[in-house]
């Protein structure tokens, strides 16, 4: 079994100690996020020789942690060692301006603390996502291209991986996004709109502001991959990714895992896992999040 430490909230920035309390305890009760009367029961225990319940499919295979700030989980990976998980983390870096995310830890703490859990668990466990290229006002192509080169510069050598996606248009971020626009604070772009407004002749701005990334990453020793893509950008150099990845599961750790999540988006390419998070818990209020 798969956990996932969290699609719907950001579990290792805000809510790591009760995290490692259900740790402790063995166990942590999931409740569907669309039905709150449906509740499970998920053990915690790792799939590890000599528990008993190693080859059991309620044995925790490995965490996949989803987070904005790796801090928590660094100070407390001797811990998780120790009690045998397996597991990978990734980090959403995005550098945005303030308007964008009004509650994000800084770049540079963000940064440091990769780095030194690279240095501890290995760069392969330690996934860096660019997630959502959001396409704005204050965060244009050029913004992209060079804010990706810096971050991707920054993580060289810590970071084997980066996944990205484009900006999806969720009806929970949509609304906030028109009231933030009819308010003046930032203005979306379409595809190819420079920042005054204009769009531009040609009609392969993503495609080359894509291609820029991928190269960017290149320089930087990484792999790019796209989340859950209807688009194929392999021609720009990005192939399509899974972030709860058989592949890396299987390298990692020799499990072998079998079909895809058919519960996430069409295009998502992730095997299966359960989540333990809730929905509107958050409390970055990054405008552009699905999940709240």
């Amino acid at each position: 079994m798969l956990v996932s430490v969290s699609r719907r909230c950001d579990i290792p920035r805000f809510r790591f100690e009760w995290f490692m309390d259900r740790v402790k305890a063995g166990f942590v009760i999931a409740v569907n996020p669309f039905n709150a009367n449906q509740q499970k029961r998920i053990p915690l225990v790792p799939a590890v020789p000599g528990n008993g319940v190693a080859e059991s499919q309620d044995a925790v295979d490995a965490f996949i942690f989803w987070t904005r700030d790796p801090r928590n989980i660094l100070a407390n990976a001797d811990e998780l060692d120790k009690r045998g998980f397996h597991y990978y983390v990734m980090t959403t870096i995005t550098g945005y301006p303030h308007e964008l995310e009004p509650s994000m830890v800084s770049t540079a703490k963000s940064l440091t603390a990769m780095r030194e859990l690279a240095q501890k668990i290995g760069p392969q466990r330690v996934i860096w996502r660019y997630d959502p290229v959001f396409l704005s006002n204050i965060t244009d192509e050029n913004f992209h291209r060079k804010n990706f080169s810096v971050l991707s510069q920054a993580l060289s050598g810590s970071v084997k991986r980066v996944i990205i996606s484009l900006y999806s248009d969720y009806q929970r971020s949509h609304e906030r996004i028109k009231i933030l626009e009819q308010a003046g604070v930032f203005r979306m772009l379409k595809p190819g709109e420079a920042r005054t407004g204009q769009l531009q002749p040609s009609g392969h701005q993503q495609s080359e502001l894509l291609t820029d990334l991928a190269g960017s990453a290149a320089a930087a020793g990484m792999e790019i991959q796209s989340c859950a893509s209807h688009d194929d950008f392999s021609s720009c150099g990005i192939k399509p990714g899974a972030c709860i990845d058989s592949v890396l599961i299987n390298t990692l750790w020799g499990i072998e895992l079998k079909g895809r999540d058919k519960n996430q988006r069409p295009h998502c390419l992730c095997s299966k896992s359960v989540d333990i998070g809730s929905y509107n818990s958050c409390t970055a209020h990054c405008v552009y999040c699905y999940a709240s």
